[in-house]
């Protein structure tokens, strides 16, 4: 898919003209022209600006079914388990303070507590 087509395309579907999309994104006409007619290709915050203009959401300017399509499902976030160590009570208290001296420290101070921490672990 040419981006300047679907522009074009979704721009006459509104009965606008390039000069309506001026008016109301604040792009020169001249470069709509020639993003429509495949010489520019936009940036994303330029086809922010057309996709308020046409007062279309912008995932249309890209998908051309009626719904939007399904989002990913390969990064989903679960949320916390509340019963892991540090979520809540006297280990939530001391985890966060832990975070805060952590920060306090310089980077190479800050690896030597890391591996001695990963030693321990392993040790069980």
């Amino acid at each position: 898919m040419i981006i300047g087509d679907r522009l074009r395309g979704l721009r006459n579907q509104k009965n606008l003209t390039q000069t309506d999309i001026e008016k109301r994104s604040g792009l020169l006409r001249a470069y709509l022209s020639r993003v429509e007619n495949g010489h520019t290709i936009p940036t994303v915050e330029t086809l922010g600006k057309w996709a308020k203009a046409l007062e279309v959401p912008m995932y249309q300017l890209f998908y051309e079914g009626d719904p939007p399509p399904d989002p990913s499902t390969l990064r989903v976030w679960n949320p916390p388990d509340e019963t892991a160590w540090g979520s809540s009570g006297e280990d939530a208290v001391f985890l966060k303070k832990l975070r805060r001296l952590l920060r306090k420290i310089g980077e190479p101070n800050r690896r030597i507590i890391y591996q001695m921490a990963g030693k321990m672990a392993r040790r069980k």
